[in-house]
């Protein structure tokens, strides 16, 4: 049997009732609707109800989620979401109120190489750390978010999309400008990433697989990287 040349890492938060959210609140409820001791049939059976935000947990936000008349979630072409990765790890420096610099950027690619078109950038800002502690995850919204002028270097070099491990690229107080500029040029946006620990700087590849949702503007994914 032929050997699959890749490890496989799984960049996705597991969802429950305590998992944070951008709403302070979570938001995510899994109800049972029949259990095995009240099933009728053989084999038994239990079944269960969703109730959950389309932005909740690792997600992906598309175009038309800020941009009217834009791609929504199933018009995003598969070609976009299986692509090779690159992690810029700023977690030594980072902080609840660091914004990725373009000159982060700069000192990527000045050691690990350039940054490829079609590519999908991940920021890794050590902030995952505090999945498990939703109040300190959200902070008010306080957490390390992407200044516009490095999303405009990262659109300027041709990615595919950004992802990072907090809530979103962007606080609140600065107007939303990540999203803006790549929304607005019909790029992705992925939040809530997970085991960024281990994924190298350069030479992953990820899918990034959402729920197959018409007209979603957000929506769940199972974020996976490979890794030879």
């Amino acid at each position: 049997m032929k050997v699959f040349p890749y490890k496989i890492i799984d960049l996705t938060h597991i969802l429950d009732e305590n998992s944070p959210s951008w709403h302070g609140d979570c938001g995510f409820h899994c109800k049972i609707t029949l259990d095995y001791a009240d099933c009728t049939t053989k084999p038994t059976f239990r079944t269960q109800e969703l109730t959950m935000r389309a932005g909740m947990g690792t997600h992906m936000d598309a175009p038309a989620h800020c941009i009217p008349g834009a791609a929504s979630i199933e018009q995003i072409p598969l070609s976009q979401l299986c692509i090779p990765c690159v992690v810029i790890d700023v977690s030594a420096v980072s902080h609840e109120c660091y914004s990725v610099s373009s000159q982060d950027i700069e000192q990527f690619e000045a050691k690990h190489g350039a940054i490829a078109s079609d590519t999908f950038v991940m920021i890794k800002t050590g902030w995952e750390r505090f999945w498990h502690t939703p109040e300190k995850y959200h902070n008010n919204y306080v957490f390390p978010s992407v200044s516009a002028e490095a999303a405009e270097l990262l659109l300027k070099k041709g990615v595919c999309g950004l992802g990072i491990d907090t809530l979103s690229p962007d606080r609140p107080e600065s107007g939303y400008p990540v999203h803006q500029l790549f929304l607005g040029n019909g790029k992705y946006l992925v939040e809530n990433a997970a085991n960024l620990n281990n994924l190298p700087a350069q030479g992953s590849f990820v899918l990034i697989l959402p729920m197959k949702i018409k007209g979603a503007t957000e929506a769940p994914i199972r974020l996976i990287a490979l890794v030879e």
